[in-house]
Protein backbone atom coordinates (compact mmCIF):
# COMPACT_ATOMS: atom_id res chain seq x y z
CA UNK A 1 0.00 0.00 0.00
CA UNK A 2 1.54 3.40 -1.11
CA UNK A 3 1.98 5.72 1.33
CA UNK A 4 0.04 8.73 2.80
CA UNK A 5 1.87 11.87 2.84
CA UNK A 6 0.64 15.10 5.16
CA UNK A 7 1.68 18.55 5.49
CA UNK A 8 3.07 20.10 8.70
CA UNK A 9 -0.42 22.06 8.39
CA UNK A 10 -2.14 19.08 8.99
CA UNK A 11 -0.31 18.58 12.16
CA UNK A 12 -0.57 21.98 13.75
CA UNK A 13 -3.89 21.74 13.06
CA UNK A 14 -4.17 18.16 14.63
CA UNK A 15 -2.30 19.96 17.46
CA UNK A 16 -4.84 22.58 18.06
CA UNK A 17 -7.85 19.64 17.87
CA UNK A 18 -5.70 17.75 20.61
CA UNK A 19 -5.83 20.42 23.46
CA UNK A 20 -9.61 20.66 22.31
CA UNK A 21 -9.38 17.12 23.03
CA UNK A 22 -7.97 17.37 26.84
CA UNK A 23 -10.80 19.71 27.76
CA UNK A 24 -13.17 17.14 28.92
CA UNK A 25 -16.53 17.48 29.17
CA UNK A 26 -17.83 16.79 33.09
CA UNK A 27 -20.53 14.64 33.39
CA UNK A 28 -21.30 14.37 37.00
CA UNK A 29 -18.65 14.33 39.94
CA UNK A 30 -15.13 12.16 38.65
CA UNK A 31 -17.23 11.50 35.80
CA UNK A 32 -15.68 12.94 32.32
CA UNK A 33 -16.15 12.66 28.90
CA UNK A 34 -13.90 12.40 26.49
CA UNK A 35 -14.21 12.96 22.96
CA UNK A 36 -11.48 11.34 20.45
CA UNK A 37 -9.20 12.32 17.40
CA UNK A 38 -10.29 11.03 13.73
CA UNK A 39 -8.52 8.38 12.56
CA UNK A 40 -8.25 5.63 10.16
CA UNK A 41 -8.52 2.58 10.86
CA UNK A 42 -11.11 3.86 13.61
CA UNK A 43 -8.83 2.53 16.22
CA UNK A 44 -8.31 4.52 19.70
CA UNK A 45 -4.22 6.08 19.73
CA UNK A 46 -3.50 4.91 23.02
CA UNK A 47 -1.25 7.77 23.70
CA UNK A 48 -4.96 10.11 23.34
CA UNK A 49 -6.68 7.46 26.15
CA UNK A 50 -3.78 7.72 28.02
CA UNK A 51 -3.07 11.82 28.11
CA UNK A 52 -7.20 11.83 28.72
CA UNK A 53 -7.10 9.65 31.49
CA UNK A 54 -4.70 12.13 32.98
CA UNK A 55 -6.14 14.92 32.42
CA UNK A 56 -8.90 13.38 34.11
CA UNK A 57 -7.04 12.69 37.02
CA UNK A 58 -5.76 16.18 37.31
CA UNK A 59 -9.16 18.01 36.99
CA UNK A 60 -9.70 16.25 40.34
CA UNK A 61 -6.91 17.84 42.18
CA UNK A 62 -7.23 21.09 44.07
CA UNK A 63 -4.99 23.92 42.05
CA UNK A 64 -3.95 25.49 44.88
CA UNK A 65 -2.90 22.13 46.35
CA UNK A 66 0.10 22.51 44.12
CA UNK A 67 0.40 18.96 43.79
CA UNK A 68 1.40 17.80 40.40
CA UNK A 69 1.66 14.18 38.70
CA UNK A 70 4.66 12.73 39.41
CA UNK A 71 4.17 8.90 38.26
CA UNK A 72 1.13 7.18 36.90
CA UNK A 73 1.69 3.89 35.46
CA UNK A 74 -1.20 1.93 33.29
CA UNK A 75 -2.89 -0.93 31.66
CA UNK A 76 -4.41 -0.82 27.62
CA UNK A 77 -7.24 -4.15 28.65
CA UNK A 78 -9.29 -3.52 24.88
CA UNK A 79 -8.86 -1.83 22.05
CA UNK A 80 -10.25 1.88 21.51
CA UNK A 81 -12.94 2.65 18.87
CA UNK A 82 -12.12 6.04 17.79
CA UNK A 83 -15.44 6.46 16.20
CA UNK A 84 -17.10 6.57 20.26
CA UNK A 85 -16.82 8.86 23.04
CA UNK A 86 -14.73 7.11 26.22
CA UNK A 87 -16.31 8.14 29.63
CA UNK A 88 -13.41 8.12 32.34
CA UNK A 89 -14.71 7.57 35.73
CA UNK A 90 -11.83 9.05 38.67
CA UNK A 91 -11.89 7.07 42.18
CA UNK A 92 -10.10 9.65 44.57
CA UNK A 93 -8.02 6.81 46.14
CA UNK A 94 -6.42 8.90 48.97
CA UNK A 95 -5.91 12.86 49.68
CA UNK A 96 -2.81 14.07 51.74
CA UNK A 97 -0.70 17.03 52.09
CA UNK A 98 2.37 15.94 50.59
CA UNK A 99 0.84 12.96 48.07
CA UNK A 100 -2.27 12.05 46.67
CA UNK A 101 -3.40 9.49 44.90
CA UNK A 102 -6.19 8.83 41.96
CA UNK A 103 -7.39 5.71 39.92
CA UNK A 104 -8.96 6.26 36.44
CA UNK A 105 -10.95 3.88 34.10
CA UNK A 106 -11.54 4.87 30.53
CA UNK A 107 -14.88 3.07 29.50
CA UNK A 108 -16.50 2.56 26.27
CA UNK A 109 -19.30 0.51 25.57
CA UNK A 110 -20.14 -0.32 29.20
CA UNK A 111 -16.29 -2.68 29.68
CA UNK A 112 -13.08 -0.73 30.19
CA UNK A 113 -10.70 -0.40 27.95
CA UNK A 114 -7.78 1.39 29.88
CA UNK A 115 -6.75 2.13 34.14
CA UNK A 116 -4.62 4.44 35.27
CA UNK A 117 -2.93 5.51 38.50
CA UNK A 118 -1.90 8.13 39.05
CA UNK A 119 0.44 9.69 42.46
CA UNK A 120 0.39 13.56 42.62
CA UNK A 121 3.39 15.11 44.88
CA UNK A 122 4.07 18.63 46.27
CA UNK A 123 7.34 20.71 45.28
CA UNK A 124 10.12 19.79 47.69
CA UNK A 125 13.66 20.62 47.89
CA UNK A 126 16.54 16.88 48.21
CA UNK A 127 19.24 15.39 46.83
CA UNK A 128 19.18 15.96 43.02
CA UNK A 129 21.14 13.79 40.06
CA UNK A 130 20.35 12.88 36.90
CA UNK A 131 21.78 11.18 33.47
CA UNK A 132 23.57 13.31 30.79
CA UNK A 133 21.19 14.03 27.55
CA UNK A 134 23.18 11.66 24.99
CA UNK A 135 25.18 12.99 22.26
CA UNK A 136 23.00 13.52 19.54
CA UNK A 137 22.67 15.95 16.37
CA UNK A 138 20.90 19.42 17.11
CA UNK A 139 16.99 19.80 16.24
CA UNK A 140 18.37 22.30 13.86
CA UNK A 141 20.71 20.12 12.41
CA UNK A 142 18.29 17.36 11.14
CA UNK A 143 15.52 16.70 8.81
CA UNK A 144 11.54 17.09 9.44
CA UNK A 145 10.75 13.50 9.22
CA UNK A 146 7.57 14.54 7.19
CA UNK A 147 9.25 16.19 4.60
CA UNK A 148 11.81 13.79 4.57
CA UNK A 149 9.41 10.67 3.75
CA UNK A 150 7.52 12.98 1.40
CA UNK A 151 10.82 13.16 -0.65
CA UNK A 152 10.83 9.28 -0.84
CA UNK A 153 7.43 8.69 -2.18
CA UNK A 154 7.92 11.56 -4.50
CA UNK A 155 11.07 9.54 -6.21
CA UNK A 156 8.88 5.96 -5.36
CA UNK A 157 11.03 4.68 -3.00
CA UNK A 158 9.44 1.99 -1.07
CA UNK A 159 10.52 0.02 1.93
CA UNK A 160 8.26 -2.41 3.76
CA UNK A 161 10.03 -1.75 7.05
CA UNK A 162 8.34 1.80 7.32
CA UNK A 163 5.14 2.31 9.15
CA UNK A 164 2.44 3.21 7.10
CA UNK A 165 1.77 5.98 9.92
CA UNK A 166 5.01 7.46 8.88
CA UNK A 167 3.90 10.00 6.17
CA UNK A 168 0.86 11.19 8.64
CA UNK A 169 1.13 14.10 10.49
CA UNK A 170 1.53 14.16 13.78
CA UNK A 171 0.50 17.34 16.32
CA UNK A 172 4.56 17.23 17.03
CA UNK A 173 6.94 18.05 14.63
CA UNK A 174 9.31 14.89 14.61
CA UNK A 175 13.19 15.06 13.44
CA UNK A 176 14.70 11.50 14.19
CA UNK A 177 18.32 11.17 14.81
CA UNK A 178 17.87 8.21 11.98
CA UNK A 179 15.55 9.11 9.34
CA UNK A 180 12.78 6.80 8.91
CA UNK A 181 13.69 5.35 5.50
CA UNK A 182 17.38 6.10 5.78
CA UNK A 183 20.16 3.64 5.43
CA UNK A 184 21.22 4.17 9.04
CA UNK A 185 17.51 3.88 10.03
CA UNK A 186 17.37 0.55 8.40
CA UNK A 187 20.06 -1.07 10.43
CA UNK A 188 19.69 -3.25 13.54
CA UNK A 189 19.53 -0.85 16.51
CA UNK A 190 18.35 -0.88 20.35
CA UNK A 191 17.74 3.28 20.42
CA UNK A 192 15.66 5.61 18.49
CA UNK A 193 16.25 8.77 19.95
CA UNK A 194 14.29 11.45 18.29
CA UNK A 195 13.48 15.30 18.52
CA UNK A 196 9.76 16.52 18.98
CA UNK A 197 8.11 20.02 19.10
CA UNK A 198 4.38 20.41 20.14
CA UNK A 199 2.80 22.39 16.65
CA UNK A 200 0.53 24.48 18.63
CA UNK A 201 0.95 27.55 20.95
CA UNK A 202 0.62 26.15 24.88
CA UNK A 203 0.75 29.00 27.92
CA UNK A 204 3.80 27.56 29.88
CA UNK A 205 1.89 28.38 33.18
CA UNK A 206 0.12 25.80 32.39
CA UNK A 207 1.72 22.58 34.11
CA UNK A 208 -0.92 20.15 33.62
CA UNK A 209 -2.38 20.25 30.07
CA UNK A 210 1.75 20.36 29.12
CA UNK A 211 2.31 17.36 31.01
CA UNK A 212 -0.27 15.63 29.13
CA UNK A 213 0.55 16.83 25.81
CA UNK A 214 4.05 14.85 27.08
CA UNK A 215 2.34 11.54 27.96
CA UNK A 216 0.47 11.63 24.55
CA UNK A 217 3.95 12.23 23.22
CA UNK A 218 5.40 9.10 25.29
CA UNK A 219 2.90 6.78 23.40
CA UNK A 220 4.00 7.92 19.61
CA UNK A 221 6.27 5.05 18.19
CA UNK A 222 7.18 3.89 20.89
CA UNK A 223 6.51 -0.07 21.07
CA UNK A 224 8.05 0.12 17.41
CA UNK A 225 11.25 0.80 19.00
CA UNK A 226 11.43 -2.88 20.59
CA UNK A 227 11.25 -4.17 16.22
CA UNK A 228 14.18 -2.01 15.44
CA UNK A 229 17.10 -4.69 16.18
CA UNK A 230 14.88 -6.77 14.09
CA UNK A 231 14.76 -4.16 11.18
CA UNK A 232 16.43 -6.72 8.72
CA UNK A 233 14.40 -9.45 9.42
CA UNK A 234 10.91 -8.26 10.21
CA UNK A 235 8.83 -5.95 8.01
CA UNK A 236 6.51 -4.05 9.66
CA UNK A 237 3.62 -4.91 7.57
CA UNK A 238 4.09 -8.67 9.06
CA UNK A 239 4.26 -7.51 12.67
CA UNK A 240 0.79 -6.70 15.09
CA UNK A 241 2.14 -4.43 17.45
CA UNK A 242 -0.19 -2.91 20.93
CA UNK A 243 0.70 -1.05 23.65
CA UNK A 244 0.47 -3.36 26.84
CA UNK A 245 0.99 -1.20 29.94
CA UNK A 246 2.59 2.40 30.48
CA UNK A 247 4.64 4.03 32.86
CA UNK A 248 5.65 7.83 33.22
CA UNK A 249 8.44 9.34 35.90
CA UNK A 250 7.79 13.16 35.58
CA UNK A 251 10.51 15.08 36.80
CA UNK A 252 10.39 18.80 35.90
CA UNK A 253 7.77 20.64 33.76
CA UNK A 254 8.22 20.03 30.24
CA UNK A 255 7.95 22.91 27.71
CA UNK A 256 6.21 21.76 25.37
CA UNK A 257 6.84 24.74 23.07
CA UNK A 258 10.20 23.77 22.66
CA UNK A 259 12.41 21.36 21.51
CA UNK A 260 11.98 17.98 23.59
CA UNK A 261 14.80 14.84 22.96
CA UNK A 262 12.62 11.68 23.25
CA UNK A 263 15.34 9.28 23.63
CA UNK A 264 13.80 5.50 22.97
CA UNK A 265 15.59 2.00 23.92
CA UNK A 266 14.39 -1.50 24.17
CA UNK A 267 16.29 -3.54 26.39
CA UNK A 268 14.70 -6.94 25.87
CA UNK A 269 12.16 -8.55 23.69
CA UNK A 270 10.85 -12.11 23.45
CA UNK A 271 7.35 -14.21 24.01
CA UNK A 272 5.56 -11.94 21.28
CA UNK A 273 6.79 -8.99 23.41
CA UNK A 274 9.14 -6.17 24.13
CA UNK A 275 10.21 -3.85 26.53
CA UNK A 276 11.29 0.11 25.72
CA UNK A 277 12.48 2.25 27.89
CA UNK A 278 12.74 6.10 26.99
CA UNK A 279 13.91 9.76 28.49
CA UNK A 280 12.69 13.13 28.07
CA UNK A 281 15.62 15.70 27.95
CA UNK A 282 15.31 19.60 27.25
CA UNK A 283 17.70 21.49 25.20
CA UNK A 284 19.39 22.42 28.03
CA UNK A 285 20.32 18.75 29.04
CA UNK A 286 17.54 18.58 31.91
CA UNK A 287 15.78 15.61 32.50
CA UNK A 288 12.20 15.77 32.29
CA UNK A 289 10.85 12.62 32.32
CA UNK A 290 11.18 8.86 31.86
CA UNK A 291 8.62 6.16 30.58
CA UNK A 292 8.60 2.59 30.08
CA UNK A 293 6.26 0.44 27.80
CA UNK A 294 5.38 -3.07 27.15
CA UNK A 295 4.24 -3.67 24.23
CA UNK A 296 2.93 -7.00 21.86
CA UNK A 297 5.10 -7.86 19.24
CA UNK A 298 3.50 -10.52 16.53
CA UNK A 299 4.92 -11.37 13.90
CA UNK A 300 1.55 -12.58 12.44
CA UNK A 301 -1.07 -9.99 12.15
CA UNK A 302 -4.04 -12.28 11.80
CA UNK A 303 -2.84 -14.42 15.25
Amino acid sequence: MPLKTDTREHGAQRAARLVELLALEPVEENLFLGTNEARAPSRLFGGQVLAQSLRAATLTIEVASGLKPHSLHGYFMRAGDASRRVLYEVERIRDGRSFSTRRVVAIQNGEAIFNLDVSFHIDESGMEHADPIPNVPRPEDLEDDLEHVRRLVEKGVSDPRLSPMAGHARPFEMRSVFVPGSREWGQDRFWNPVWIRFLAPVDAADEALSRCLLAYASDMGFVGTAAMPHHTEAPRSGLQMASLDHAIWFHRDPDINEWILFHRTTPWADSARGLCHAQFFDRSGELIASVTQEGLLRRDASA
